[in-house]
């Protein structure tokens, strides 16, 4: 028995995914890192047993509603815990938010900034005074009527829906119309209807185009078909929509991504004409604070916020005064993390994961807890350097206010300031779940099995190849460049070389390559028809005939449930499925490949309709996935099960790793081509069926890229990743550059957006943008070889590229 106050947390026989029996001992108080590859099993550690741990007792303490879940979620494979306070876990989360999400939302500084103008706001004189859910646009209290809350309405006219009059209604004037019988179907009940069909749009008299495209009713009319050679159509009841009723129905309730796309070139969005874009009803936008409404505050970029209730709060009353206060030392947090750039109103789409990440931190640390252990899933992916000194001191106030705060980290910087170190290897998945090394990071150095040792202690004794810098074949350049806060910049990607774009988080890195250059060469592929991000987004732009292919590479989930995965994704399954129907067993029984889909009726369990986990709602928390209680996560019913290829059920071989299932599939050309370029990117611990659900979006991208390396490549290609190596250990970073920098030698161009500088430092170009965040940012401060940007005395990317040199 270990001692009430027992100042470690002690895990005793862990076995959750390929952790192997392990034990292992923690102090509290401390910032510790969890280290160790991609697939070792130090996320197992810290959040599947840990946290998990702390989460099945949390369920455990409260309602029986919630007890019996804990059965249904599942508890870790793991002997004992003690000496583990409450938990709280922050992760960096990649699903998109909504457009209703913000900064003031994520922050929770909307809620204050509107109890100070319902406290003590200046009201026009003999207004009722309102409560504070009247200046939020996401109440029914506060929202416009006209565009609920939004701030924006979508709008149509003639010339979006009819880009060629000359054309009749029967040539497809009307281009926002569907095609195929749907189109064909609204162009007879017109005709039915009266209308002339067959005339030139343009000689169509006012009234009816108008009735044509922009009518709300939807008369109902019986259609004799004109009757095709060979074919008897019979009459049927017609419904007319008109074009602009197509368009605003098809865009809202589509699921279909390629038809709202298409509903999107057929409309404008404008700001509210009865709000102008503040998204509040007139009774809020009356009343202001220090001569300002609550929408022109929360347009200002936080710093600004700061001065401006500053100078209010001074001497006005005392509710002011305690109010402005609070706010005061809220902002200050997010300033600190240096954010001080966003504005209230900036949408949560909008921002980087590495913006949001530190929100989130910024008001966990005016939360006042102490006492808890934060577990941290590699709270500095997707910042650059400069910011990661921020990030390390609010851990090390976290830790401070009497908490202890354990870390999931692959940047060394972070792993250098850790009081303690757990470090889990050697390798991935079955070829790793031990604990190497549990202690002060120096010690690290007496470990030579560890794959972290040689990046925490880089010798000087084997410097690596310094790789000659390639010469461009061309050039694509961007002028004039107009997009969120990069102003008319003009910026050259050079070809057929390996370009990696620096910066601060926010200072325009993912709008200049991921929005502007992605979008100049998409509209080249889309052609002519599709006016896009080219003609919106910058002035001109040459260079784009040498690239015959664009390949964006996003983090993006590959799936948003666990129906989708890694072998369905890269194809691989509809090899697998096949192998299965041509085994005695299969044939014997009449299975077609479709038996060993999970997606169909069948073969598939249908408690669960094959997705091997049921949704388990739970009342104030969201909802959870957990294993099928029939087919206990195998996703088949019984009778697939029974057919076996070469020992193993279908469903075994969906839990195979890439690395097992290589050597499985081994002489199967068509399954070894995508399970290769797979161990390629370093994808090798991954589970076939790993539901999308589990991956991260580090995982989520390196998949794509391996379903890309897969193709046979025809032709020049641009490849475009923003931050490829996010959750990356620096070994599996080393596994992907040697891929990339293969596709340029292979006569491609490789453009990535990028803070780690061990990868900047091997670039052939860089181009670094800043020299800060929001509005002190997007412009190119240095652009050259790693060597002359290392020299700027104006980038703030500058010395942290010298040092990456330099080691």
């Amino acid at each position: 028995m270990h001692s009430p106050h027992d100042p470690y947390v002690r895990v005793r026989g862990a076995r959750e995914h390929n952790l192997q029996d392990v034990n292992v001992d923690i102090p509290r108080d401390t910032l510790t890192v969890f280290t160790g590859v991609s697939g070792s099993g130090k996320s197992s550690l810290a959040f599947g047993t840990i946290y998990a741990e702390a989460q099945r007792r949390y369920f455990e303490s409260v309602a029986p509603y919630a007890r019996r879940l804990i059965h249904q979620v599942g508890a870790p494979a793991v002997g004992e815990i003690t000496g583990l306070p409450p938990a709280v876990s922050l992760e960096q989360r990649r699903s998109a938010p909504g457009a209703r999400s913000s900064v003031g939302t994520v922050t929770t500084l909307s809620n204050s900034l509107r109890m100070l103008f319902s406290r003590a706001g200046e009201y026009p004189a003999g207004a009722e005074r309102l409560d504070s859910d009247a200046f939020s646009p996401n109440t029914a209290a506060g929202a416009c009527p006209e565009c609920h809350g939004l701030g924006r309405i979508h709008r149509t006219d003639e010339e979006l829906l009819v880009p060629d009059p000359s054309l009749s209604i029967r040539e497809g004037a009307i281009a926002a119309w569907p095609g195929a019988w749907q189109g064909k179907n609204l162009r007879d009940v017109l005709d039915t209807l009266g209308y002339d069909v067959d005339r030139p749009w343009r000689e169509l008299e006012a009234k009816d185009r108008e009735w044509i495209l922009f009518t709300d009713e939807q008369p109902v009319v019986t259609v004799h078909p004109v009757r095709d050679a060979g074919r008897i159509q019979r009459p049927y009841q017609g419904t007319y929509m008109s074009a602009r009723r197509y368009v605003l129905h098809t865009f809202a309730d589509t699921k279909s991504r390629t038809l709202r796309a298409k509903a999107e070139r057929f409309l404008t969005s404008v700001p509210c004409p009865v709000c102008g874009g503040s998204r509040l009803r007139p009774e809020a936008m009356a009343v202001t604070f220090a001569g300002r409404t609550i929408a022109e505050l929360a347009a200002l970029p936080l710093s600004a916020l700061a001065d401006v209730l500053t100078g209010a709060g001074a001497g006005g009353e005392e509710t002011a005064r305690v109010l402005t206060g609070d706010l005061l030392a809220r902002i200050g947090t997010v300033t600190e993390l240096g954010l001080g750039y966003l504005s209230l109103d900036r949408t949560a789409p909008t921002l980087s994961s590495g913006e949001l990440q530190r929100l989130r931190l910024a008001t966990q640390l005016r939360s006042g807890l102490f006492g808890v252990v934060y577990v941290l899933d590699e709270p500095s992916a997707g910042l650059h350097p400069a910011d990661t000194e921020s990030l390390l001191g609010v851990l090390g106030r976290l830790k401070e206010a009497g908490n202890s705060v354990f870390v999931v980290e692959h940047q060394m910087d972070v792993v250098r300031r850790a009081d303690w170190l757990v470090d889990v290897g050697p390798l991935a998945g079955e070829h790793g779940g031990r604990v190497l090394h549990s202690g002060p990071p120096e010690g690290l150095a007496e470990v030579p099995e560890s794959a972290t040792r040689r990046f925490l202690f880089p010798s000087q004794d084997e410097p690596e190849p310094v790789r000659e810098t390639r010469t461009p074949s061309g050039w694509i350049r961007l002028s004039g460049v107009e997009r969120h806060n990069v102003r008319g910049v003009d910026a050259a990607f050079p070809l057929g070389v390996f370009t990696a774009v620096t910066g601060v988080s926010g200072s325009g890195k993912s709008t200049l390559v991921g929005q502007v250059l992605a979008g100049v060469l998409a509209d080249r592929e889309a052609g002519e028809e599709a006016a896009g991000a080219g003609e919106r987004f910058c002035a001109s732009a040459s260079g784009l005939e040498a690239v015959d292919r664009l390949v964006q590479v996003d983090q993006k989930p590959i799936g948003r449930t666990p129906r989708s995965n890694l072998a369905t994704y890269t194809g691989l399954f509809d090899t697998v499925r096949k192998l299965f129907a041509r085994t005695e067993a299969a044939r014997e029984r009449g299975y077609t490949a479709g038996r060993f889909s999970f997606n169909v009726s069948g073969g598939r369990c249908e408690t669960c309709q094959g997705e091997g986990f049921v949704s388990v709602e739970l009342l104030f928390l969201p909802s959870t996935y957990a294993p099928c209680p029939d087919c206990h996560g195998a996703r088949y019913n019984p009778e697939t099960l029974e057919v076996t290829l070469r020992g193993l059920t279908v469903a075994q071989v969906l839990d195979l790793t890439v690395e097992s299932a290589a050597d499985f599939f081994s002489g199967t050309p068509a399954a070894e081509r995508a399970l290769t370029t797979l161990l390629d990117v370093g994808l090798g611990y991954l589970r076939l069926g790993q539901p999308a659900t589990e991956l991260s979006g580090g995982e989520a991208q390196r998949i794509k890229l391996a379903s890309e390396l897969q193709r046979t490549r025809r032709g020049h290609t641009l490849y475009l990743l923003d931050e490829p190596t996010t959750g990356l250990h620096p070994a599996d970073v080393e596994v992907l550059m040697r891929q990339l920098h293969g596709l340029v030698d292979a006569h491609n161009t490789v453009v990535v957006v990028e803070h780690d500088m061990a990868v900047v430092a091997g670039a052939d170009h860089v181009i670094d943008l800043g020299p800060g965040g929001g509005d002190r940012g997007g412009r190119i401060v240095a652009t050259g070889t790693p060597q002359d940007v290392a020299r700027s005395t104006e980038s703030r990317t500058a010395p942290y590229l010298a040092k990456a040199l330099r080691s």
